[in-house]
C-alpha cells in the first residue's frame, strides 16, 4: 500500500478512533512490560532463587538419576536388610536390602512425573473451560459453573480413594487421569475470574468494534492476559498433587510395584516407624521438601505477576 493510500485510510478515522495495529501494539507494550516487570521482581525476590534452585536439582535427580548414584536400585540383598545409616549406604537399605539412598532418588521420578502430568491436564481442562464461561458468560457460565460445583463437592482424595481402589494395576496414568478429573474446578474458577477481569478491557472492546470474532478475541487478546493468575497457581498446584500421590500410596490405593515412588517408600516403612525410622525419615523429608519448593516458586510468581494480590 501505498504512503498516499495510507495517509488516506489514517486521515478516514475519526478523532479518537484507533486502528486496529495501533490496538495491538498498544496491547503488546503492556504485555512486554507487565513480564519484564515480573522478571526483574523475580530475580530480587531471594524465595524464588532459593525454590529455583532445589527445583533444578530435584528435577535433574528425577530426570537423570544416574548423575547422582552409580548403584542399581534394583539391586537388593536380604542378608543387608533394614540397616542404619553409613558410609557404605547413606541412608541405609529398606526392608528388601536395597540402597535406600538410591531407591529414593529413582523414587522422584514417578512422583514428580504425575504431579506434572495432573497439573498440564488440569491447566488445559481449566483455561479451556475458564475461558468459555467467562467469554460467554450466562447459559455457558452456569452449565459449567454448576459442573464444577458437582465436582468440587466431592473431596478429591475421597474421590480417588474409592476409584483407585477400584483399579487392578495402577500406574502413572492411571493416578494422574483420576486425579485431573477430580481437581480441576479449582483452577477452572481461577481461569474464570481471570477472564472475566480482562473481557471488558479496552483493547477487548476496541477488537469487538473493530470486528474481530470470538476465536480471534480470546485467542489474541483475553488468554494471553487472563493465564497469569493461573500459571503461578499450576506451579503450586505442581506440589499438591506431588504430596496427594504420596499420600494416595501410603493409604494404599496409589501406585504400585514394582513401581518406584517416595509414595510407596513411605507405605512400606509403616510397620518399622519406631524400629526404622530412616525409613520414614528420608523419602518424607524428599517430599516436604518438593511441595515446599513447589509452592515457594508459586507464590513468588504469583506475586510477581499480580502485585495487587499479595496480602
Amino acid at each position: 500500500m501505498s504512503d498516499t493510500a495510507l495517509h488516506t485510510q489514517d486521515s478516514s478515522r475519526e478523532p479518537g478512533q484507533q486502528s486496529q495495529t495501533e490496538v495491538q501494539d498498544a496491547k503488546h507494550t503492556e504485555e512486554a512490560s507487565l513480564w519484564a516487570d515480573a522478571w526483574r521482581t523475580l530475580r530480587k525476590n531471594p524465595w524464588f532463587i532459593v525454590a529455583a534452585t532445589l527445583l533444578v536439582v530435584l528435577l535433574a535427580m528425577a530426570a537423570f538419576p544416574q548423575l547422582f548414584t552409580n548403584t542399581d536400585p534394583r539391586e537388593c540383598l536380604l542378608s543387608r536388610s533394614r540397616q542404619g545409616p553409613s558410609a557404605a549406604h547413606w541412608f541405609g537399605t529398606d526392608v528388601q536390602g536395597c540402597d535406600y539412598y538410591t531407591r529414593v532418588l529413582y523414587g522422584a521420578r514417578n512422583s514428580i512425573a504425575i504431579g506434572f502430568i495432573t497439573t498440564i491436564g488440569v491447566f488445559v481442562v481449566a483455561v479451556v473451560m475458564g475461558l468459555l464461561a467467562g467469554y460467554f458468560g450466562r447459559m455457558v457460565d452456569t452449565v459449567l459453573a454448576r459442573l464444577a460445583d458437582m465436582v468440587f463437592a466431592v473431596p478429591y482424595i475421597l474421590a480417588a480413594l474409592v476409584f483407585l481402589n477400584s483399579i487392578e494395576e495402577r500406574g502413572v496414568t492411571e493416578v494422574s487421569g483420576i486425579l485431573i478429573c477430580f481437581t480441576w474446578p479449582v483452577m477452572m474458577r481461577l481461569m474464570r475470574g481471570s477472564v472475566l477481569s480482562v473481557t471488558n478491557s479496552e483493547y477487548v472492546v476496541a477488537a469487538r468494534a473493530l470486528g474481530a470474532g470470538h476465536l480471534t478475541i480470546m485467542r489474541r487478546h483475553i488468554l494471553p492476559n487472563s493465564l497469569g493468575p493461573v500459571i503461578g497457581y499450576a506451579t503450586v498446584f505442581v506440589g499438591i498433587i506431588v504430596g496427594a500421590e504420596a499420600t494416595l500410596t501410603y493409604l494404599g490405593v496409589g501406585l504400585q510395584l514394582p513401581s518406584i515412588s517416595w509414595g510407596l517408600q513411605l507405605q512400606n516403612a509403616q510397620p518399622y516407624l519406631q524400629s526404622h525410622p530412616h525409613l520414614i525419615l528420608f523419602p518424607l523429608i524428599f517430599v516436604g521438601v518438593t511441595v515446599f519448593a513447589f509452592m515457594t516458586l508459586g507464590d513468588a510468581v504469583r506475586d510477581a505477576i499480580d502485585p495487587k494480590g499479595r496480602k
